[in-house]
């Protein structure tokens, strides 16, 4: 995890994300930059469907989403967000076509070969979580090797569920519990551990879940760690999903009260926050 306090975001990064007189700027001065989610989850919906609208087949949607997937992780990291988690692979996708399946993970094996030097001069970290079972071995050396290579980036963390269960990861985390217990070591079990036995261990929970196409469920994404997210659905197409969604998407998320279980926050007054 980023151990460091976060710096707002620097006013180059901004422009570039923002430029002057275009609509992403009039969204971006909306934006108060000292609220901004530490950590933001998207399920990334609607490639299929999008495909159809222009009578395609449902790998063309997919490779459509890249260009979202990559402009999203752009501007994450130019606002200075700490975590995105990105639900790319679920475990019941298992079940859709064989051409399909081997259209993404070949699609995610392109990205990383080719975006991984990109991942580090951003100081990017890419962090896989879910289950390595099932996984092609030469996909899982790609993976690992890109891991590896950006373990050092600490201006954001970038978490792909692949082969990805919210159930499954809880069940992992559970044999973990029980295998150190077995093997001798003190666990006393609570939320907080439970906490660190997940593939998140050391990461804030997200503060925002963004799903794309209008669907109205969370299908078994971090199911422990939305437990206070709050949730913002839209009926953009995962493909079609730019920044100016995403801005919109914060502002939306900073005009809510997020109470905890307590009282409402008081909202914090809107003002120009680019330098």
């Amino acid at each position: 995890m980023i151990d460091h306090p976060r710096p707002r975001p620097d006013a180059d990064a901004l422009r570039a994300l923002a430029p002057c007189g275009s609509p992403e700027e009039l969204l971006l001065r909306r934006l108060d930059l000292d609220r901004l989610p530490r950590h933001l989850a998207v399920i990334m919906d609607g490639n299929g469907r999008w495909a159809k609208q222009r009578q395609q087949g449902r790998t063309q949607g997919h490779r459509a989403g890249v260009v979202a997937v990559r402009e999203t992780i752009e501007s994450c990291a130019r606002l200075g967000i700490e975590v995105l988690t990105l639900y790319a692979f679920s475990v019941e996708n298992w079940k859709r076509p064989k051409h399909e399946v081997w259209t993404l993970m070949n699609l995610l094996r392109e990205y990383v070969r080719k975006e991984v030097q990109t991942l580090q001069k951003h100081g990017i970290r890419l962090h896989i979580i879910g289950r390595r079972d099932r996984l092609d071995p030469s996909l899982l050396k790609e993976l690992d090797r890109a891991m590896a290579e950006t373990a050092h980036g600490d201006r954001m963390v970038l978490n792909v569920a692949l082969n990805y269960s919210g159930r499954s990861e809880i069940v992992d985390a559970c044999k973990r519990i029980v295998q150190d217990w077995a093997s001798g070591e003190p666990v006393d079990i609570d939320e907080d551990t439970l906490g660190r036995y997940l593939y998140t261990a050391n990461q804030p929970d997200p503060d925002l879940l963004i799903r794309t196409s209008g669907e109205m469920r969370i299908s078994n994404f971090l199911l422990w760690q939305l437990a206070y997210t709050e949730i913002l659905v839209t009926p953009t197409l995962w493909p079609d999903f730019r920044k100016a969604h995403l801005l919109q998407a914060i502002l939306e998320y900073q005009q809510r009260g997020r109470r905890f279980g307590g009282l409402d926050q008081a909202p914090v007054p809107q003002s120009n926050q680019i330098g």
